[in-house]
């Protein structure tokens, strides 16, 4: 027992707190394998503790009884039949307390210790001089949001981060980055000549042996981001399993768009009789939603952190097949690929190099049709004229996303100029009715999920 409690604490490391806590464990279904794990461990000790307090000090005959709400029970199976019925709630509450005490104790264990701040490394020499730059180059003119990442060893992570936070404020570049030991994962808009160099010092930089071919670029800018976030993560995508169980270097075979491209259509031209390939789609059902390569497989999945549990529940889905994945940009075809090969079940794993990003600057016209959903305040990328998507009210072609209207929920919604019209602009029947406080003053965070992902199927049956 001892060592199944230290391995789900190793696990659980590995997860963003942050994220585990704003839910307030509502919804334990939409908690990760690795954090329901935690979770479930600390609601056992819980129920156990609860019963122990019930222990009345009366032997007879050497047995042991427990009292409660007035009543005798002699059998472990009668008293924690009673407890499950009658003190369901009480058993919650000292779970949840137990969760976040554990939370919390993890977070003080990544602190240096005695409060002491480890020595920061001189990060000057990574500066480049921009003295020939003027402010006006960094803040005014044409500008393009940068995607990328690079797995490698990162002995000082957190270097690397305030390294990559001066780059970026000193060239007023806004974004996202994540650095971990295992490498680094970012998306930062700016001016055409900010972004500029900000390649050019990623490339010069001794740890990341980076080409310029890494960058995917698109049409933007500084105001596709609402600021600069940057931080140190276990990894830097966010899968929910430990890096140095499932490495990067298990990944399955590269393809190059064009090796990709003449791998779908040859699964197009068979037809029907495909039925040895899959073309799988890694992301997020509100990604597949909008554009997709024809006849993939997109899995009805949240976020990517339930990719390991989809994979886990749809085995026989892929065995013995060969399994051509692709991704936005690349990266969750790394850890994804490598985690479906940790399985040893498909034939063959291979993955899109430089993601749907890539392909399309191949293939503008090719097998992926609809629009490319992005991580910023754009949301999407236009690829071809092709609409795959409908409104959520009326049901005619739309592929634009927009927030929901309720102040409290982070949900995406398609909703088409008419029916916006009509004040048709939440995500579910609930969230519309809360719509009118949208713009109240209010402390309340929004939340990611909603009661509309309650009827979502949290990991789907695909087999």
């Amino acid at each position: 027992m001892a060592a199944a409690v230290e391995t789900s604490c190793s696990e659980f490391t590995n997860l963003e707190v942050e994220s585990s806590v704003c839910y307030g464990l509502k919804q334990e279904k939409q908690l990760s394998a690795s954090q329901r794990r935690c979770y479930s461990f600390c609601r056992r000790k819980s129920f156990a503790a609860f019963v122990a307090s019930m222990k009345d000090g009366c032997h007879d005959k050497g047995s042991t009884c427990w009292c409660c709400c007035g009543q005798t029970f002699s059998e472990h199976a009668a008293i924690h039949k009673h407890v499950s019925k009658s003190h369901y709630s009480e058993v919650q509450r000292l779970a949840q307390a137990a969760y976040e005490r554990l939370i919390k104790r993890l977070e003080e264990e990544t602190q240096p210790p005695n409060g002491h701040e480890a020595e920061a490394a001189d990060i000057s020499a990574w500066i480049p001089d921009i003295s020939r730059v003027s402010e006006e180059q960094l803040r005014n003119g044409p500008g393009k949001v940068l995607l990328y990442y690079h797995y490698c060893q990162v002995a000082d992570p957190q270097a690397v981060c305030a390294w990559q936070k001066a780059l970026c404020e000193k060239l007023r570049l806004t974004g996202k980055i994540r650095v971990a030991a295992e490498g680094i994962n970012g998306t930062v808009g700016g001016t055409d000549v900010a972004t500029d160099v900000y390649i050019s010092a990623m490339l010069s930089h001794p740890v990341f042996k980076m080409e310029k071919e890494d960058f995917k670029t698109s049409d933007g800018g500084a105001e596709c981001f609402s600021d600069l976030k940057v931080g140190v993560y276990k990894e830097i995508v966010p899968m929910g399993v430990d890096p140095d169980i499932v490495s990067y270097k298990l990944a399955g075979v590269h393809l190059d768009p064009e090796e990709f491209h003449k791998e779908v259509e040859g699964l197009l031209a068979k037809g029907d009789s495909s039925s040895d390939t899959i073309l799988l789609d890694c992301r997020n059902f509100y990604e597949s939603k909008i554009g997709q390569f024809t006849r993939c497989l997109a899995p009805n999945i949240r976020k990517f952190s339930y990719f390991p549990d989809y994979v886990d529940q749809n085995l026989d889905l892929f065995r013995d097949k060969k399994v051509l994945m692709y991704c936005t940009g690349g990266i969750r075809c790394e850890r994804g690929s490598a985690y479906l090969r940790s399985k040893d079940v498909c034939k063959e794993v291979y993955q899109l190099k430089g993601g749907i990003h890539k392909y399309l600057e191949c293939f503008p016209e090719g097998f992926y049709r609809g629009k490319l959903f992005v991580f910023d305040e754009r949301f999407t990328i236009p690829s071809n004229s092709d609409v795959i998507s409908d409104c959520r009210y009326c049901g005619l072609p739309w592929d634009q996303y927009e927030l929901c209207s309720s102040q409290f929920c982070c949900q995406l919604v398609l909703s088409c100029p008419s029916c916006r019209q009509k004040g048709r602009t939440a995500c579910c029947p609930s969230c519309q009715t809360k719509g009118e406080t949208r713009h109240q003053e209010t402390s309340q965070q929004p939340k990611e999920a909603c009661e509309c992902t309650d009827t979502r199927a949290r990991i789907p049956q695909d087999v």
